[in-house]
């Protein structure tokens, strides 16, 4: 173990690989934004995509079916990055419109076990039908939970108050012996480590974060369960097997694969949305994980909390107090559940850490 600033113990450095030095430098140096978990930050090659997107639009030069490339692009680059084929991918704006896509196939009486705790915009959508039995449990009691019951298993791959990873494997066993279909959301999970989308019966992510795209791109992924399940209540032009023969209706032929999910993009959000995925479908992201959430156990030794293999690490700060002192120090981060909340991306290194811990110390006992 070396030491590093006034005693700081590290982990000894680790040596990363070209192509993620490569995509490291698309994004600056944001010394101190660890607030990842909040709003990620557009690679330069996001930047410059939708610069030149919008001196086109200004000099008349755009038209829609421009833009049907790119989505295209941008579907297949996630499909490759979560590991479905993109005929299994659906494309929106929000994670609670494709949550209440979901939400609104499920039969009546059904019951949806979901997370104590859990982003709102997965779990909302099913509390808003009256006619369905939402029960709700601790992370750690989810896969015990299940029953013969249970209709529908809703989860955070990663919490995002916490960071706290499901375990994922005891969830789907214990799903598949009781019968129950899994809606899984990948949002603080997708872009900083692995996930494998076909695991589950259906999966939603917003890609503002860890995506590091514009606000408005978001993708649901249909197993063949759920698939025979969800209907296209939502259907519109885009939805149609042709798009462009689908403008007028009746009579719209929809797609038959999971694009009769889909609701029609925001143009531009898609344009940096295709540079900023198509960087992270080319990554290792198992080494992306290994760097952030090493940073991320460096930090809680260095704060003497339990250590979390996490990309996000949080602690308790009721009063805010930790999280300002943070602020004034030059770190973003953030504050949830009570919680200081920071999250470590592909471009955060040791020196991030030294300033949290440097913040830290100065407010309050921790570590000392």
């Amino acid at each position: 173990m070396l030491v590093g600033w006034r005693g700081l113990p590290h982990a000894c450095p680790v040596s990363i690989s070209s192509g993620l030095a490569a995509a490291i430098a698309e994004f600056g140096d944001p010394r101190g934004y660890l607030a990842a978990a909040s709003i990620g930050l557009p690679p330069r090659r996001a930047v410059e995509a939708l610069q030149a997107d919008l001196a086109a639009w200004a000099r008349a030069d755009r038209d829609p079916q421009g833009y049907d490339a790119i989505i295209d692009r941008t579907r297949a680059s996630y499909a490759r990055l979560v590991g479905v084929a993109s005929d299994r991918v659906a494309i929106g704006s929000q994670t609670s419109v494709q949550a209440s896509l979901v939400a609104s196939a499920l039969p009546e009486g059904a019951e949806v076990l979901a997370v104590a705790g859990d982003f709102s915009s997965i779990i909302a959508p099913f509390e808003a039908r009256d006619d369905l039995r939402v029960r709700t449990v601790p992370l750690d009691a989810l896969a015990d939970a299940i029953h013969d019951d249970t209709f529908l298993v809703v989860f955070s791959l990663v919490q995002s108050a916490t960071g706290e990873i499901a375990d994922v494997e005891a969830i789907r066993e214990a799903a598949s012996r009781h019968g129950a279909l899994t809606f899984c959301d990948t949002t603080q999970a997708a872009g900083v480590m692995p996930v494998d989308a076909s695991a589950y019966d259906l999966t939603v992510c917003h890609s503002y974060k860890w995506l590091c795209a514009p606000r408005g791109v978001s993708f649901l992924t249909v197993g063949t369960a759920a698939d025979a399940l969800l209907r296209p209540v939502q259907a519109g032009w885009y939805a149609g097997g042709d798009v462009w023969q689908s403008c007028y209706g009746p009579g719209i032929s929809l797609a038959r694969d999971a694009r009769r999910f889909d609701v029609s993009p925001a143009w531009q959000a898609w344009v940096g949305a295709e540079q900023s995925i198509g960087l992270f479908a080319d990554l290792d992201i198992d080494e992306v994980w290994r760097h952030t959430s090493g940073l991320g156990a460096q930090l809680c030794d260095a704060l003497g909390i339990p250590v979390q293999r996490q990309a996000i690490v949080a602690w308790p700060d009721a009063d805010g107090a930790q999280l300002a002192a943070m602020a004034a120090a030059g770190v973003r981060a953030s504050g949830r559940a009570g919680r200081a909340r920071v999250s470590f991306h592909l471009w955060n290194t040791e020196d991030d850490v030294e300033m949290v811990v440097r913040a830290v110390r100065g407010e309050s006992g921790l570590g000392r």
